[in-house]
């Protein structure tokens, strides 16, 4: 009921961006979404971004929130930079190819009882920035989301 009231207040509403570090949101997205036997990996390399920095804490919680549900609570979960952006990638089984563009719409889940808000949730953000996301396969061999064209910052 949470991601549905947030897809509903915010829409795809962006406020002020200012320069964040993409690490320590990622930690403190961890700190909230991540499981205590689930193992977490961050690049040493992620570059600071400009973002609304509320949503990309809700873009990062339901991106790690997302693997940990699919991949299992004693998964590995990467995240690290890509050529301009960031990836989110798991070892858990992964997302079939005809699926791929399907995990974004509203109510699209593959989970016994989920929302399927929570993947919409981070695509309305991704535009909302006027980021590019896609859904790949992982380095890890589950599911690996790349979110793309973001505009990095000098701290």
């Amino acid at each position: 009921m949470t991601d549905l009231l947030t897809l509903t207040r915010q829409g795809r509403v962006v406020g002020e961006t200012k320069s964040l570090g993409l690490g320590d949101a990622v930690h403190d997205a961890w700190s909230i979404t991540g499981s205590e036997t689930a193992t977490l990996d961050v690049a040493d390399e992620l570059p600071t971004i400009r973002a609304d920095e509320s949503r990309l804490r809700e873009l990062l919680e339901n991106l790690l929130d997302n693997a940990v549900t699919h991949a299992g609570d004693d998964s590995q979960v990467r995240v690290e930079a890509i050529r301009d952006g960031f990836a989110v990638g798991d070892d858990g089984s992964g997302i079939p190819p005809e699926q791929r563009d399907r995990v974004f719409d509203d109510g699209f889940s593959t989970e016994q009882g989920g929302t399927g808000f929570g993947l919409s949730i981070v695509k309305q953000i991704a535009d909302a920035h006027r980021w590019t996301l896609t859904a790949t396969d992982g380095e890890l061999g589950g599911a690996r989301f790349e979110v793309r064209d973001i505009d990095t910052a000098e701290e």
